[in-house]
């Protein structure tokens, strides 16, 4: 009886990494990596706590728990379950530093000092980036399932892009043509 059962849990635990497809953002492994690394100045009392948190084995735990639990639920429902909905950071910029508020469905950008700010927004349902100032809502960009983007240029137009070096290098040489156009 104990061997159908500890067979039968393998069986889904294997299903649950083989069948979701998903990398996953590994937020929690990640958060637990990022803290370890400001734990103090000095780069060896940081591999001292790596090396307990290796041991002990919390990394593993963070992992695995990411692997089977957190990334499955990011992959069927779409959002983080640990994402820092709340978090601001502080971003230098060319023009000073920049507020970076995380919300649930993307972020909300100030510049330091000024009242004003812009929201990146993400929709789900048409799988689109969208920029908003001021009310007014205007889509950047369109993700597709065949593995290319859409890209809204300032012009009106569109521009489909493929999802690698050359598509990327198309859409900046485009853009950098648009910004052209509209400085004249």
């Amino acid at each position: 009886m104990k061997k159908n059962k500890l067979a039968l849990t393998a069986l889904l635990l294997s299903g649950a990494l083989f069948l979701n497809s998903c990398v996953g953002s590994f937020s929690l492994f990640n958060r637990l990596s990022s803290w370890n690394r400001t734990v103090s100045d000095d780069k060896f009392v940081n591999e001292l706590v790596f090396l307990s948190l290796t041991i002990i084995p919390v990394y593993l735990v963070a992992g695995v728990a990411d692997a089977l639990v957190l990334n499955s639920i990011e992959f069927w429902t779409g959002s983080n379950p640990l994402a820092n909905a709340g978090e601001v950071k502080r971003v230098k910029g060319e023009n000073g530093y920049y507020l970076v508020e995380t919300l649930p469905n993307g972020y909300t950008i100030t510049k330091e000092g000024e009242s004003t700010s812009m929201n990146l927004i993400y929709n789900q349902e048409e799988n689109t980036w969208n920029l908003v100032t001021n009310g007014e809502s205007t889509r950047l960009l369109r993700v597709n399932d065949n593995g290319t983007a859409d890209l809204f240029l300032p012009d009106g137009k569109h521009m489909n892009v493929t999802l690698n070096d050359q598509g990327l290098m198309a859409a900046r040489q485009t853009i950098a043509g648009s910004l052209l156009m509209v400085a004249r």
